[in-house]
Formats: C-alpha cells, structure tokens, sequence
C-alpha cells in the first residue's frame, strides 16, 4: 500500500462490495453511509465509520465516492471538502454529470487537492468480483496515484482523458446499455409473439454475432421473469437526463436512445423503479399482450 487510510462514502448494491474489495486487498478503511446495515457489515470485515463524510475525509488521504447521483455527490464532497488535506485525492466512482465533475475538480483543486472522475461499468456482479471496468477522467498524476485502489475493484483501468471525460465516457456506456436492453426485450418478445421459444432464440443468438453480455445475462433475466435489481431502473432516469444534454449540446439525434428511455419512463411511471431495467421487457410484454416464460 502506498496510502494511508482510505475513505468510501455510499455503500449500496455496487459500493459494499466495492468497499470489502478493498478492505481484502489490505487497505485501511473509513467509510460512511446513509445505510446502517452496510456499514455494520464493513466494521466487521475492518474497517471503521465515524459518523459522516468530514469524518471520514478528516481521517483519510483517499477519499472515494460511490453515490446515486450528480446532487449527492456535489453535496457530499463539498460537505467533506473542508476536511480533506492539502495533497489529498477524491476519487469519484459514481455516475454523475460531466460538468458537475469539471466543477468539483476545479473546486478541489483550488484546496490543492486532487479529484478523479472514475465510475464504472459492469455491475453488480462485477462489483462483487472486482472486474469493474473504469473510465477514468482526471490529470494522469491523480490517476497513477489512484491506480493500487482500483486494481482492488476493477479488472480494467481506462485514462480517457481530463476531469468530465470519464463521465462522458460513462453517458456512452450507458446509451450503448440502455438501447441493448432495449432491443434484446423487442427481439424476445417478438420471437414469443410468433410462437418461437424465447429460450431457445436466445441460445441461439449466444453462439453468433448478436451475442452480447447484455442478451446473455438480461436476456436470461427477461426469460426467468428475475427482476430483482442489479441496476434499479430509476437509476437510468440520471443517465437519460444526462444523454439527453450531451445530444442537445452537440446536436447530435439518439433515436435508439429515445426508444429505450420512452420505455424506462414508462416503466418507472407504471411502479417499476426499483425492478432491474431488465423489467423494460414487461412494457413490450404488456403492449404486445405476451409473457416470457422460462416454460416454453
């Protein structure tokens, strides 16, 4: 190790894990959340909570963030900004608004600290094997700093530019997620809707070109009628709000993705924000007036 102690603030579906990753790998641990359980879980595995974000930012080199959105983060690492120490490094994990990430950076550096904008793709399940890939965005002295700690969490590390760029990154990531969930759920429910298995159409998908992760594990979801989240569908409403300034600004039409986020809204509207955003399927299901069945 060449930090002293580190702090992670949010420990949700992907921070936890993200948090005991670290603790294994044998870095000292201060960490916050809104969430008692997590915490509890962390103290036992070692680390140890002192009570709130300028607590942990005061006993720590390092602090990471792992929050649900651009408004939490900007007040979290502005509540723990005045503890952190000149030299220090925050490392924001979550999936925010690239400006907002532009502004922290200049905000923090202005303390002389530094500031990486760094969230990650891969999930839950990447989450709890440290296989996370990560889009860092930040001067690239912040991020060799940062580069033991994400090895903890993540299988692949990403420079893809300065402060924002990671974000950016992540709104790309997020358009290409969205719009295959989205087409996986029409191919399926098409394949159902012409009396064809939806199991065995995607086995078959899976050894050709159209395979992807997303048919492989969503699919299956889809199939299996497992919506228990993974990703919560509310989470995207951040991303289409993100994508959707990104186009406007650059002029740039998202046809495929207007497709999946109407969908996203429609499912969050009918009470399904807390479902994974596999449960996109069930809005075509109800349109089409079909189920999946894993008993086909």
């Amino acid at each position: 190790m060449t930090e002293g102690a580190v702090g992670f603030i949010g420990l949700g579906i992907m921070g936890r894990p993200m948090a005991l990753n670290l603790v294994r790998a044998g870095h000292r641990l201060v960490v916050h959340s809104r969430s008692r359980p997590p915490v509890e879980d962390l103290v036992r595995a070692g680390a140890t909570a002192p009570g709130s974000p300028l607590a942990v930012a005061e006993g720590a080199d390092v602090v990471i963030t792992m929050l649900p959105d651009t408004p939490t983060v900007e007040a979290v690492v502005r509540e723990l900004a005045p503890g952190l120490r000149r030299g220090g490094l925050v490392i924001d994990m979550s999936t925010i608004h690239p400006e907002s990430a532009r502004t922290l950076a200049g905000e923090l550096e202005a303390r002389e600290v530094g500031f990486l904008d760094a969230p990650v793709s891969g999930g839950e399940r990447g989450a709890v094997e440290a296989s996370l890939s990560i889009m860092a965005g930040g001067e690239a002295r912040h991020l060799e700093r940062a580069t033991p700690l994400l090895r903890a969490v993540g299988s692949r590390i990403v420079h893809v530019g300065g402060p924002g760029a990671g974000q950016v990154t992540k709104a790309v990531n997020q358009l290409v997620v969205m719009a295959t969930i989205e087409i996986v759920a029409e191919a399926l429910v098409l394949a159902a809707k012409a009396g064809v298995s939806p199991s065995k159409v995607r086995e078959a998908l899976l050894g050709g070109f159209a395979s992807s992760r997303i048919l492989e594990s969503h699919g299956e979801r889809m199939i299996q009628r497992n919506f228990r989240p993974g990703a919560r569908a509310g989470l995207h409403v951040k991303d289409i709000e993100v994508l959707g300034a990104l186009a406007r600004a650059g002029a740039v039409p998202l046809p495929a993705f207007e497709a999946a986020a109407q969908q996203l809204r429609a499912l969050i509207d009918r009470g399904g924000a807390d479902l994974d955003h596999a449960a996109i399927v069930t809005e075509l299901e109800r349109v089409a007036g079909i189920e999946l069945s894993a008993s086909w």
